[in-house]
This record gives structure tokens, sequence and C-alpha cells, in this order.
């Protein structure tokens, strides 16, 4: 049968409803947000770009802990609700109700701030007003987190309420003293342990800056570059249209930070070069999705989670960047075998990307995009806190985008010349007021979301419920790591399947990190394990938004193109088995195992990397030519040997891999393409 990849019907285009239809799934992960014309429209912008100003201010000057994290959770719930319709029918309609629960979150922020410490001293004993106010911050928050989320968030919040005043009534081992109102009231709202806890410092103090950093490189040009560079440098082979959506979805993590928005802004560009190449759409999609999702991982910026992980164990950024560097390598390295595999398998042909400027030629004209990207390491290797590298990262940005004219964030000329009404021009519609406009808006929903974990790790806390998830966690496990480990990934994955990644993060670091670290895995290693889980549930059906979208723009089938981004993204999810089963294992996180070398990290790193080629040839069920079935079980038990890092199972993980080559090898005759 004649493969259908090979030959496409039409010319492929993507359409107008495609682009809508991905903009829904954009708008099902980030909200869907009004757009208010006239005055009230400009008010809204003045207070986006306000709270920008605002904490790039506090990133420069000093600025108490509680007062920005009070004043970041204002911010966000006065524009949630009147940005974030109450429901879909009433999206783009000013609402009284809106503007009131707007106001009302205001006020508990003001309450609390001038409260002082007087406010905070009464976390263990609140007045009757402090619990007015505290109950209705809570419900603020559970609301503001339904319309930029969903309901499944705030649900998930309710249950871990409902068990921290249900504790005495519960049976062992759930069983514990419980809390009433007032107490939890004091801990959620007048401590730093709820709402206003670790997961809003970030939010407030990292994820920000980096929103607004991302919208920087967006409106300077710096994501068409990306693209643009990706294409010149990798077009006019068979594997070039493949390769071009590797390299892109990791030069795009930093402007985007969105998994699904980088699917979508790879796809509407790169989605026909992929149909001429061969790729049908099932399978475009597929590697799209698996693109969009490497934006997560992708260092210098990772996703808001990878801020998180630096706050709970205490370290600096720049050892997060470290640990990622390795595992996001090898991922892109089985993306990449993934992309060879397909242009043999499926006889793909070299694509002409039409007239478009050489490699050279863009690096010398917009080469500069590139110098925030490299500022924000630079930075931090000279010293600098996360914060403070961002923050002149984001001012490097702002000045060598006048570098060029197109890229400029104000137009200087109309500075310079000042004709009447330019004030209105330069203030309400240059790039500049855009990008901190949408620097803002774009990192809403994770605010809400910040805020709202903040009160499942403030009942945790209270109740232990993290010791006792442990215990049960082990105990199932029978004490055995491999066990535990796969337990606690699939822990990760199903709470991933109902929440964002960054929530996922959240609750499954204070309930089942601790299993692992239990059984004598690293904390960091613990923590990294459960954040290459969550961001797995991004293309996990049924919450699969980035492959969804992929499938709007390519018109392929939602669940065949989620089948496919888990055949190019599976391989590469297994790697963190690695880093928790041994501890030789986490060298793939660069860190020196104990007792051993510089040379150990190399090793488990070459092994891993085996894996992943076996691994790959059994997903596509082709290696050098199309797999037999033996050869297909050779090359997948292989790849599981592999990352188990002992010496016995890595002999025999590879003499199974060599196995498979030579039986290859030994086939007679030339590969044929596969049937579609």
């Amino acid at each position: 049968m004649a493969d259908e990849r090979a030959q496409p019907a039409a010319e492929p285009v993507v359409t107008e409803e495609s682009l809508k239809k991905a903009e829904q799934f954009i708008e099902a992960e980030e909200g869907a947000t009004n757009r208010f014309p006239g005055a009230w429209g400009v008010f809204l912008t003045a207070v986006a770009v306000a709270m920008s100003l605002f904490h790039l201010y506090s990133a420069y000057g000093i600025i108490t802990t509680t007062t920005l994290r009070y004043a970041h959770v204002g911010f966000v719930l006065f524009l949630v609700f009147l940005l974030f319709p109450v429901t879909k029918g009433r999206r783009n309609r000013f609402s009284w109700m809106d503007l009131g629960l707007a106001l009302l979150g205001v006020a508990t922020i003001l309450y609390a701030i001038y409260g002082g410490d007087d406010f905070l001293d009464r976390s263990t004993a609140p007045n009757r007003l402090d619990l007015v106010m505290g109950i209705a911050l809570v419900l603020l928050v559970l609301e503001a987190a339904r319309r930029s989320t969903g309901w499944i968030m705030p649900f998930v919040v309710i249950l871990f309420i409902v068990y921290a005043m249900a504790g005495p009534w519960l049976p062992d081992p759930w069983r514990h003293r419980g809390y009433d109102l007032g107490r939890l009231v004091g801990t959620m709202y007048m401590t730093l342990e709820g709402v206003f806890g670790t997961a809003v410092d970030v939010s407030s103090s990292l994820i920000i800056l980096f929103t607004i950093y991302g919208a920087f490189l967006t409106f300077s040009g710096a994501g068409k570059f990306f693209l643009d560079f990706s294409f010149a440098a990798l077009g006019g082979k068979p594997t070039g249209a493949g390769r071009t959506i590797v390299l892109s979805s990791f030069l795009l993590g930093g402007p985007s930070g969105s998994g699904v928005a980088t699917t979508v802004t790879l796809g509407t560009v790169a989605y026909p070069m992929l149909a001429k190449a061969g790729y049908e759409k099932n399978a475009a999609g597929g590697l799209l999705a698996a693109g969009g999702l490497g934006a997560i991982l992708s260092p210098p910026v990772l996703g808001a989670a990878a801020f998180l992980i630096a706050e709970f164990l205490k370290i600096s950024y720049l050892d997060v960047i470290k640990m990622a560097a390795i595992p996001t390598c090898l991922y892109y390295l089985s993306l990449l075998l993934m992309v060879e595999i397909d242009a043999r398998k499926y006889g793909m042909r070299p694509v002409d990307f039409g007239a478009r400027p050489g490699v050279w030629q863009l690096t010398r004209t917009l080469g500069f995009h590139f110098l925030s990207l490299v500022a924000i390491i630079v930075f931090m290797l000279l010293g600098f806190s996360p914060i403070g590298a961002v923050f002149w990262a984001t001012v490097v940005a702002f000045f060598v985008s006048f570098f060029n004219r197109e890229s400029a964030l104000l137009d200087l000329g109309l500075v310079a010349r000042h004709p009447p009404g330019w004030w209105k021009e330069v203030l309400l519609r240059s790039k500049l007021t855009k990008a901190l406009e949408a620097g803002s808006v774009g990192m809403l929903n994770v605010g809400a979301t910040c805020a709202a974990a903040g009160i499942i790790v403030g009942v945790v806390t209270l109740t232990g419920l993290g010791l006792k998830f442990a215990e049960i966690v082990i105990a199932y496990a029978g004490g055995s790591l491999i066990l535990t480990a796969i337990y606690t990934a699939l822990i990760v994955w199903v709470v991933g399947l109902a929440v964002p990644v960054t929530a996922s993060y959240i609750i499954c670091a204070v309930i089942a990190a601790p299993a692992l670290i239990r059984l004598g895995v690293p904390d960091f290693a613990a923590h990294m394990f459960i954040f290459y889980y969550a961001v797995l549930s991004e293309v996990s059906p049924p919450t699969a938004l980035s492959p969804f979208a992929a499938a709007a723009i390519t018109g392929g089938d939602p669940y065949k193109t989620t089948l496919q981004s888990w055949k190019y993204t599976l391989p590469a999810f297994v790697v963190p088995f690695v880093f928790v089963l041994d501890p030789l294992g986490v060298g793939i996180l660069l860190a020196i195992p104990k007792g051993g070398t510089w040379l150990d990290i190399v090793w488990v790193t070459a092994l891993a990397s085996l894996a992943l080629v076996a691994l790959a040839g059994a997903a596509e069920g082709w290696l050098l030519k199309k797999t037999s079935a033996a050869e297909r079980t050779l090359l997948l038990v292989a790849g599981l040997l592999l990352i188990y890092p002992k010496a016995l199972y890595d002999a025999i993980g590879f003499a199974l891999l060599v196995a498979a080559v030579i039986l290859q090898l030994m086939r007679r005759g030339r590969p044929a393409a596969a049937a579609g």
C-alpha cells in the first residue's frame, strides 16, 4: 500500500478556521480574556502595565516580602475578575458584579497590608473581621482559579480544605486532629504559609519577571527570528522540516514559556513544510506538540514549575538550569532520532522553504535577539540572583531591539518629532506598552493557580499529609524503590491530567516527593523526577491541550495526534527513572555521584543516549530498516535495561541492542517504506 505521507493530496494550508480552533486550546490553558474597547479597555491596559512596572521595580528597588506577595495577589485578583468572564457567554461584556469582586479582592489585600505586624500576630486567634476578610479572600482565589484554569483546580483545593476540617472522622492512616475555620483562615490568610506562601513568592518574584521578559522578546520579533533562523539553518534535506521543529521549539521556549502557545506558533508556520516533506496530519501534529512540550523543558527559562523547584529546595535557579541541561539535551536527542527515522521510514523528500534569507544574513541583521538569552546565563554566572539576571536581561532585550527599526519596542522617530497626540501613540499603541501589558496578562492564570495551590500546601503543612502519604506509598510498594518511583510517576501523571503543570508540580512536590526522599533519593532528584512527569501531562489525554491544538491546525484527529505525540515523547520520559533508581544516575543532573568523578556523568549520559536509540527504534518499529517483532522486542528490553544504571543490566541491555542491530544488518533486501 502506498504511504499517504509521501504523497500529500493537496497543497497544505493553515486555514483561519483551524487557527481559531487552535486559539481555543490556548484559551483552555491560559484562559479566555475579555477585550474591551474605549476608555475601559485603556484603563485595564494601564492597570496591567502598572502591574508589570511594579514588579520590574521590585526586582531593582526595595519592597518587603509581605508587601510584594500581597500586592501581587491583589493585582492578579483585580485583573482576573475584570479580564476573565464568569462564563464564556458573558465574554467581552462589562459586569458590575465582576467590578465588585475585583474591588473586594483589593480590599482584602489592603486590609492585610495596613494590618501590619498586628495582623500577622493574630494568625492563631483571628477576630471576626479577620475571619470575614479571610473567607472572602479564599473564595475569591477559588473563583479566580476557576475563571482562569477551569473547575478542576478549585475542586481539588476544596477537597483539601475538607480534609483539613474532617481529620478526626477519617480512618487511619488519614486521621489527624482536625482544624476549625479560625485556624484555617489564620494560616491561609494571615501567615506566609497559605495563599501567600512559597508558590506566590515565586510567582511574584520570578515567574512574572520571566513572563515580562518573554513578552519583550515576542514583541521585538525574536520569536519570528528564531523560526526563520531554524528554517534557514536546517532546510534543504529530507529531515529539514522535522529538524526545524526541534531547533525552533528550543529557541521559542524563551519567548513563549507555554507548551500550547509554542505548538500553535510552530504549527501555523511549519505545518505546510511538514506536509510537503511527507508527514501525514496526525504525525505532523504529534511532532508539533512534542516540540511545544520542549518549550517547557528548555533552559534558560524552563516552565514556571522550575522556579518553584529552586524555592522548595532552597537552591539557586542556576542550579536548576544546570540540572535540566542534560535531560533537555536527551529530550531533543530523542526527537531528532525520531525525525531521522521518520525520514527513512516514510521516504521523505527535501523541502524547498522558499525565498528566505540565508542563515548568515539573518544572523548578521537580527542575531542580536540571541544576546538577551545569553545575558540571563551570563548575569547568573557573574553572581546575580535569578531576579536580577532576568531584570537586566529584559533591559538588554529592550535596548538591543533598537538595533533594527522593525524590532524597536518604541518608535524613537515619533518621539523625536513629537507631533500632536504623539504621546497617545507611544503610551497606548507602542510595542513597549503591549509587551508590558502582555507580561502581566500572560501570567494571570499562573498567579491564580499559585494562590490556590498555596492553600493546598498550607493544608499539607498543617496536617502532615506529606509524611502520611509517603508512608502509604512506600507500604503499597513494599519498600521497593522502583515500585515507589512507578507509583509516584503515575500519581503525578494522574494529577497532571486534571490541573496545570505548575499546580501538578506543587501538589506532588508536597505529597509525593517525600516517599522518594525517604527511600534515599536525593531531594533534588526527587523534585526533578516530579517536574518531568508533571510536564508529561501536557500531552496526555483527556486534557492533552498541545496535541489537540496541533490537531486543530493540521486537521488531524485529536486522539490519534495525541498518540503520535506520545510516540515522540515517551522514550525521553523514561530518562527521569535514571536519576532516581541508583546513586550513579544523578550524574544525568550534572551532580557528581558520591565517591564518583566527572567520568561517571559522561558514562551515565552515554548509557541514557543508547537507551534512547533503542527506545526510539522500538517506538517507531524502525531502526536501520523496518524491525521484525523479535527485533522490536529486543530494542524495547534493551532500552529499559540501559535506563537502569546497574552494571549487569547495562551489559545485558547493550548486548541486546547490538544483537538487534546485527539482526537488521543480516537481513538482506532494501528497506521498504512502511504502510501508512
